[in-house]
């Protein structure tokens, strides 16, 4: 079987792109057109398209789309839970999922969440190699790691984040931050590294995982292992030499056939994030972006799903594809289901207020559709075309509950008296009454200025 990408280069426009044009309101031949160019991907591992997998696609062309983390801890969880939070994060509008769970029970968790997803699954493959091995990762074989990539394609897992950018001589680089090394993948390769004095096992084995996920269309998210953890790190040295790396991956990752887009930082101040996004798009030709946040400030624990949703707006806006929800729990612990819902609504919020910066083709008609209905006092329609319909009234109805309010033109914000729309109601009712003066300055008056001008000019 073809990747979506070998299609795409022959000409040939699958069942998933038709299914993607309808969703982005685009044509099946501008879809193919960005997949073979390598700005867009659709993670679709054929053995989840045979199942419940609703084609989704992830590129500039395509409407800003969101994931959301899911997975245990060696600490908390279950599958119930997950599968729980899994729910959460679908209903309330994530595109894709990652399955990060690092705690025990991994391989049913998965098997779980992958037969019961319409969305693509990700999942970063160390975590369940080094469960695995006991926790040790300097015990690590490059085999173990192909293995376990070959082990999860067969799953059905669509996308992998696999840090292979992260090499032994950018280690150095790292050493003056005011946090390190805070991927945690990025660490156990690093620590990999200096305990056997060797180069990247996954970046030199690179062309062999290109293999795997070729047989089952699995998607590259090439994996930032050096992005930074806190704004004083920044668009650094050490962020950026991985980077050049990652470009250089996106290229021979095409030539042997498979998809790939690439992860992004972090944290980063407001000011630089259009660089950030701006210099990943020139670097890796085109390849989506999915980033983290990023954060843009370090003063907020227990709110980073806003403090990272501002710089996903921002982020989105410049052309990142893909926006990694945070919860209120990042930093903290491990998120549970109503974390996981204020996480998934923060970046719907970033991810829609992105499209509509770029124009995206009918991303505004929601909002339109809204605002009339808020004109109108269509409480009702309100709360339908809201992003969280359930908490929407649920403040509306906490001082104004009866059904009667329902149809009231006003709120218990200001009150039957001081309702600007319904005041702007009673002068346009005055305005059909009496014709309203328009301009202090008649059609007559204006011909006469501008003919008066022509004069003195000549």
């Amino acid at each position: 079987m073809t990747t979506q990408y070998q299609a795409a280069v022959a000409g040939k426009i699958t069942r998933e792109m038709e299914v993607v044009a309808k969703r982005e309101n685009l044509t099946p031949e501008a879809i193919r057109v960005e997949v073979a160019a390598g700005r867009m991907v659709i993670p679709a591992n054929h053995v989840h398209a045979a199942g419940r997998l609703e084609p989704m696609a992830i590129g500039i062309a395509a409407r800003c789309k969101i994931n959301a983390n899911i997975g245990n801890s060696a600490v908390t969880s279950n599958v119930g839970e997950e599968l729980e939070k899994l729910h959460v994060a679908v209903h309330y509008g994530a595109d894709t999922v990652m399955d990060l769970s690092t705690g025990k029970d991994i391989d049913n968790i998965r098997r779980e969440i992958i037969a019961s997803s319409p969305v693509p699954i990700g999942t970063v493959p160390i975590y369940q190699m080094l469960e695995e091995l006991g926790g040790n990762i300097e015990d690590m074989r490059p085999q173990h790691f192909l293995d376990m990539v070959e082990h999860q394609a067969k799953q059905g897992v669509d996308y992998m984040t696999i840090h292979c950018g992260l090499l032994l001589e950018h280690l150095h680089l790292t050493t003056s931050r005011v946090t390190g090394i805070v991927s945690r993948g990025g660490s156990l390769i690093a620590k990999w590294m200096m305990a056997h004095r060797k180069q990247n096992p996954l970046y030199e084995s690179f062309d062999d995982l290109c293999d795997i996920m070729k047989c089952y269309d699995v998607t590259w998210s090439l994996g930032d292992g050096l992005r930074p953890g806190s704004i004083a790190d920044a668009s650094d040295a050490a962020q950026f030499a991985e980077l050049d790396v990652l470009g250089k991956l996106c290229k021979r990752s095409w030539e042997r056939g498979t998809q790939v887009m690439v992860e992004g930082p972090g944290h980063i101040p407001m000011d630089q994030i259009d660089m950030n996004i701006k210099k990943q798009i020139e670097v890796c030709h085109g390849a989506p972006f999915y980033v983290l946040g990023p954060l843009v400030t370090d003063i907020a624990p227990g709110y980073d799903h806003i403090t990272s949703a501002i710089g996903a707006a921002l982020a989105g806006w410049s052309g990142a594809a893909m926006l990694c929800y945070v919860t209120p729990k990042e930093h903290l612990g491990l998120p549970n289901r109503e974390d996981v819902k204020q996480g998934v609504i923060a970046y719907k919020i970033a991810a829609h207020s992105a499209d509509l910066a770029r124009k995206r083709p009918g991303c505004q008609e929601r909002d339109d559709a809204l605002s009339r209905a808020r004109f109108a006092f269509d409480w009702k329609e309100q709360f339908r075309l809201s992003i969280d319909p359930e908490t929407a009234q649920a403040y509306h109805d906490e001082t104004l509950p009866q059904d009667t309010f329902k149809s009231a033109h006003f709120c218990s914000m200001c009150g039957p008296k001081y309702c600007s729309m319904r005041i702007t109601e009673d002068i346009r009712k005055m305005a059909n009454d009496q014709s309203l003066p328009t301009s202090s300055a008649t059609p007559h008056d204006k011909s006469a200025a501008e003919k008066k001008l022509v004069e003195l000019k000549s």
